[in-house]
């Protein structure tokens, strides 16, 4: 059992111990470079993959069901904002702070970033769109990272 996080058929599958790594370093990222809207909703979305709230084997996204924006410059600044916190985790950000050292996590962001970088953000909405509507509206202070209130407390560190 794992979970997906791709676009249709081009998709990274990852077992639960991989997604928990994936998670993990996704967090740190997005939580350092959300700034506007749009980012805070795609920062709730990664926060809400916490599997041990979730469950195991339940959580991953098509980036076909995401809302990337309604024009071509939202869309573009949306994908930019995603390959961004991709490079920013591929460079390691925060990782000492894991407190294990992830080996398949570069392998992981590289190809999340070649998915990424393939996809075209289509202009019409999807029909059950996965982006959260208010966004993050909290950050974890033992952490540092957001975390999925009003869904749950805590922050994917938190829930280990």
């Amino acid at each position: 059992m794992g979970n997906t996080f791709g676009a249709g058929d081009d998709s990274l599958y990852l077992s639960n111990g991989g997604t928990e790594v994936f998670v993990e370093v996704l967090t740190l990222a997005v939580s350092a470079l959300a700034r506007r809207p749009w980012e805070y909703r795609f920062a709730a979305l990664v926060a809400l993959q916490d599997q041990s709230v979730m469950g195991r084997g339940t959580v991953g996204f098509d980036l076909a069901d995401i809302d990337w924006g309604d024009s071509a410059a939202e869309r573009d600044a949306a994908k930019d904002f995603v390959l961004r916190v991709l490079a920013l985790a591929a460079r390691r950000y925060r990782w000492e702070e894991l407190g294990y050292e992830p080996p398949y996590a570069p392998a992981y962001l590289r190809r999340y970033r070649e998915i990424v970088e393939g996809f075209e953000p289509a202009g019409d909405k999807p029909e059950a769109g996965v982006l959260p509507e208010g966004g993050v509206v909290a950050c974890c202070v033992a952490h540092r990272v957001f975390s999925a209130l009003p869904y749950w407390e805590g922050c994917v560190f938190c829930h280990r």
